[in-house]
């Protein structure tokens, strides 16, 4: 018996709830169909369908045994998609859904690398306003969330971008350098619509906190009169460069500005809160070769993991809080015999 043709004839009967409507679609005769599922049983030595002259109704071994053979067939599917792929150059239309923030300081400078590893491959970028779930409409979703990702759909961490408060030196030098989240309330602030923060921003020490493993922390509510209040994060960026005052800024945003010392990280060991910048796609299945070298290009530029590759990058990522340590318990003694 073809053991592996008898799980996909026995998949079809369930999804098609019949023997006739399942030799339909297979293009075989119904007796055949029958007889496969019988030998299949006979095979498992279980009863996988109850058949009526008018239906089927799964066994309880049935509907165990179907769950084990989708993951199979999928895998077989992923498999044979995969060996598919590798043989075909990457070639074709790709359409990426994307945060603007990210396409205009990330995918931008890095897209003629891309390019020219994958000349065959071009790529239409959509960037309407903030991604947070997968849209199917596109091959591929660049997600960016505080939350974890729900959903029905593949998802890749590419990296994790804190949001910090920064300034230009200019302003700093002109303004002081605050040392503690409570002298920002005695500095231009450059904020979202204060409807926003209404609670305010709570800043959370980097150190190792007391005994309990609590941390120092500090709520900063913004001042009425805000000097600048905008929800688009370049005119945030651009107001930042331009010495207006001090921002809470994406790090994947500001990355270059650290690098050239245009802009200053305020309160380094101080930390606001983090976004996890994900690449979505809708299935693992038949994923064509041009999406999936794309998305190890972003896992390679990127990392791929849980921390802020650009903070690091420019030399100021915050410390690590480390747990506090347990205390040491003391060895056993081995019994005398």
């Amino acid at each position: 018996m073809d053991l592996l043709r008898a799980m996909r004839v026995y998949a079809r009967v369930v999804d098609e709830g019949g023997f006739a409507k399942a030799a339909r679609a297979l293009d075989l005769a119904p007796p055949a169909v029958t007889r496969i599922v019988a030998d299949l049983e006979q095979h498992l030595k279980a009863r996988l369908l109850n058949r009526t002259t008018r239906s089927i109704a799964l066994t309880e071994v049935g509907e165990a045994y179907l769950e084990k053979v989708r993951s199979i067939l999928v895998e077989i599917e992923e498999s044979e998609a995969l060996a598919d792929a590798s043989l075909r150059e990457p070639r074709g239309h790709l359409r990426v859904l994307c945060p603007p923030s990210v396409a205009v300081h990330q995918l931008a400078k890095h897209l003629p690398r891309f390019a020219a590893a994958y000349p065959q491959v071009s790529i239409e970028l959509h960037s309407p306003g903030p991604v947070e779930t997968l849209d199917e409409s596109y091959d591929l979703s660049i997600i960016g969330v505080r939350r974890p990702l729900q959903g029905d759909f593949v998802a890749r961490r590419l990296a994790r971008s804190e949001v910090v408060t920064c300034a230009s030196p200019d302003y700093l030098d002109r303004c002081g350098r605050p040392q503690h989240p409570r002298d920002l309330e005695q500095h231009d602030a450059l904020v979202p619509p204060i409807s926003e923060l209404q609670r305010g921003l709570t800043f959370v020490h980097a150190a190792l906190g007391d005994d309990d493993g609590a941390a120092e922390t500090h709520t900063v509510v913004p001042a009425r009169r805000a000097r600048l209040s905008s929800s688009h994060i370049d005119t945030m960026y651009a107001a930042a460069l331009s010495g207006l005052g001090i921002a809470g800024l994406p790090s994947f945003v500001i990355e270059d500005a650290l690098l050239e010392n245009a802009l200053e990280r305020v309160l380094p060991e101080w930390r606001l809160f983090s976004t996890t910048l994900w690449v979505a796609m809708p299935s693992r299945k038949h994923v064509p070769a041009r999406t999936r070298v794309f998305v190890d290009f972003l896992l390679e530029v990127f990392g791929g993991r849980d921390d802020d590759p650009w903070l690091l990058a420019a030399g100021c990522a915050t410390p690590r809080r480390e747990a506090t340590p347990a205390r040491p318990q003391a060895t056993p003694r081995t019994p005398r015999r």
